[in-house]
């Protein structure tokens, strides 16, 4: 690696002096041994394009990108090939996909400019002009950690940031930069910090308070993100950017009827964003307005067919059928080569379900397969380090750990956790819980994880400073200054009942630590048939933090090391966690229903057995479901695709 490094920069040098030769040379013999090193296929597309060899730099780009299909300097690179090729609109596209992907790239806002000027898009001329000053004005420091933060390059980014902030420690964007470095991490609390001391220092940079929108949108602090995203309407009452990150703050607050009605405000003036329309159209289908969410998620298709979020929206309604029009709209929009990634990721898992329902399974099959390889492919899950954390979790968690600290801890009761995997029924049995008068459903509340994390910090998974080993160490009063940190950071999703639910699925990975910080806790796990679970989640396109779920190979591992870890924690804490099998709450609900609510120490209460009929607003994927009567539709579905599912039952020990 070290010495095919080297070799390109001896190749960048050649290809500078105009040795073409000396370029081929050098980066055929990388090829020749890492025929998908991503830095040699970019340099021998350069390479091709300075020869005028257009057909050739297209090839060895289409390759890189089937690789790695967010990587700004190839789509730069595209951008130049369509500009040389006459292919205007192509060059545009891709020059504002690469922008897209990596905003440091100069070059590419620089061509965004001309081409916006020569095709009468003045008002895009200028705001790409602006976005190029932004970008020169920078120090050449924080434009290369721009450049490695998007080219996921995230230590050096990391190291280059910091090294500058100790000479400059009140420099708003290198602030900025390393608040974002921080998010990815996941390290929220930092991403939080350093974003309210930068803004303190630089009051009225507008990028500083909604990138902390999104970070206190990420921690779910809603209430905190939409008192800033009314600080920036009440600056410019007029802005449909502001009023836009309004209505999604109250959207996302629990606000409905707010924002409806400033997405309806942006819609005044700006009738044709599909974002827009689609945005609007996630708020109706929370709602449970059905009808209404369609008409908004069609009128952004129409308006936009490579908006994949629309067509994903629909898709995500789980009852829609698409029409053969649809279906052939968004065949023929995927083979746009220049088209966001996310977008077609949506788009192709829309076919699958669009061929689905037409008992099309090789042809949904297909597409559902091209969406998950398309998301792995960006991805960093590496399930052998999850399999890790699953022995760490193992090693650490034992009676007598448990005894040593039993009585410490909040001793608070109020938390219902629902955990297990995702597509298992969590959501059923959350809406189930809701509709008892003693329990406030809430949502997947990221506060176990975001601790996790915290304990965490920057230590590898082997580390006995890093977590979960320091479970082992910790001070007692830790214990109950977290439990208590959780249920004070929760109460902002809570109303009146004493109880209220947990629904994160993955929080079955922190059971130790939940049960250290809050003892009392209920937990129950949510578990259904592993083909009919693990296939559930390879179809089902989900925002983000289930990267396992992007193969069937690392979703039946990541199956697997579920139902071990929870063994283990069986052992451990007998009869400490209620199971439902999602089988058996299909097929006899009234008694499942009972148990549940014995185990949560809840009377039983009539409405549990019609929880269809509750109100409320359910933002996961299984929302239309929940408001349906128990039925089972979804208990075979896996079986039409058994014959793609080898990978998949070889995971998990079927054959």
């Amino acid at each position: 690696m070290v010495e095919a490094q080297k070799q390109l920069i001896q190749a960048q040098k050649s290809l500078m002096a105009g040795d073409f030769k000396q370029v081929e040379t050098i980066v055929s013999s990388i090829l020749e041994i890492e025929p998908d090193h991503k830095d040699a296929l970019y340099m021998t597309a350069v390479n091709n394009r300075y020869q005028g060899r257009l057909k050739e730099a297209l090839t060895h780009l289409n390759r890189l990108l089937s690789l790695a299909p967010s990587f700004g300097r190839a789509l730069q690179e595209l951008g130049y090939v369509y500009k040389a090729q006459g292919h205007l609109d192509k060059a545009i596209m891709a020059f504002e996909q690469s922008v897209i992907s990596n905003p440091a790239l100069t070059g590419a806002w620089l061509q965004l400019i001309t081409l916006y000027q020569g095709s009468g898009k003045p008002e895009k001329a200028r705001e790409a002009d602006s976005q190029l000053t932004r970008m020169k004005n920078l120090p050449k420091e924080l434009l290369a950690v721009s450049n490695y933060l998007y080219e996921d390059k995230i230590l050096k980014a990391e190291t280059l940031c910091r090294a500058f902030l100790k000479v400059n420690p009140t420099h708003g964007e290198a602030m900025r930069l390393l608040a974002e470095i921080a998010s990815r991490y996941g390290v929220l609390d930092e991403a939080e910090f350093l974003l309210s001391k930068a803004i303190g220092f630089s009051p009225d940079t507008i990028q500083l308070k909604l990138d902390l929108i999104q970070v206190l949108r990420k921690s779910q602090q809603f209430n905190q993100a939409l008192l800033i995203a009314e600080q920036l309407v009440m600056s410019d009452e007029k802005n449909p950017v502001f009023q836009s990150h309004y209505a999604i703050q109250a959207m996302q607050a629990g606000q409905y009827d707010l924002s409806l009605e400033f997405f309806d405000k942006v819609l005044k003036k700006l009738p044709k964003d599909a974002a827009t329309h689609t945005s609007k159209g996630h708020a109706l289908k929370t709602l449970g307005r059905r009808s209404d969410a369609i008409k908004s998620y069609k009128a952004a298709c129409d308006l936009a067919p490579t908006y994949g979020d629309a067509w994903y929206g629909l898709a995500n309604l789980k009852t829609y059928k698409f029409q053969q029009e649809e279906i052939a709209e968004m065949e023929e929009t995927l083979e746009q080569t220049t088209m966001n990634v996310q977008a077609k990721v949506q788009i192709h898992f829309s076919l699958g379900k669009a061929y689905e329902d037409q008992e099309k399974h090789d042809q949904s099959f297909h597409h559902y397969a091209q969406g998950n390889t398309l998301r792995y492919i960006e991805s960093r899950y590496n399930p052998d380090q999850m399999d890790e954390e699953f022995q760490e979790h193992k090693s650490v968690l034992s009676k007598d750990l448990l005894a040593n600290y039993k009585g410490k801890g909040s001793q608070k009761s109020d938390p219902i956790f629902i955990v297990g995997l995702p597509r298992a029924g969590s959501t059923l049995i959350e809406q189930i819980l809701a509709s008892h008068s003693q329990v406030d459903g809430t949502m997947e509340l990221p506060n176990i994880i975001m601790i996790a994390q915290e304990m965490r910090g920057r230590q590898k998974i082997d580390s006995e400073e890093g977590y979960p080993r320091n479970l082992k160490n910790i001070q007692p009063e830790k214990l109950f200054e977290l439990g208590e940190k959780y249920i004070a950071d929760t109460k902002q999703h809570r109303e009146t009942a004493p109880f209220f639910t947990d629904k994160m699925p993955n929080n079955f990975r922190h059971i130790d630590l939940i049960k250290m910080i809050l003892p009392n806790a209920k937990i129950i796990d949510a578990r259904r048939d592993a083909l009919a679970c693990c296939f559930s989640g390879f179809k089902q396109l989900f925002a983000e933090g289930q990267e396992f779920s992007y193969s069937l190979e690392s979703i039946g591992r990541y199956y697997r090391g579920y139902v071990e870890l929870m063994d283990h924690f069986d052992t451990v804490m007998p009869g400490a966690i209620h199971r439902i099998h999602y089988e058996d709450m299909i097929n006899d609900s009234e008694d499942q229903i009972r148990k549940l609510l014995a185990y949560c120490e809840l009377p039983f209460e009539e409405n549990c057995l019609n929880f269809h009929k509750t109100k409320r607003a359910v933002k996961t994927a299984s929302s239309e479901q929940v408001r349906e009567k128990i039925n089972t539709r979804g208990l075979n579905a896996w079986k039409p695709f058994e014959k793609h599912l080898d990978p998949l039952k070889r995971a998990l020990g079927l054959t």
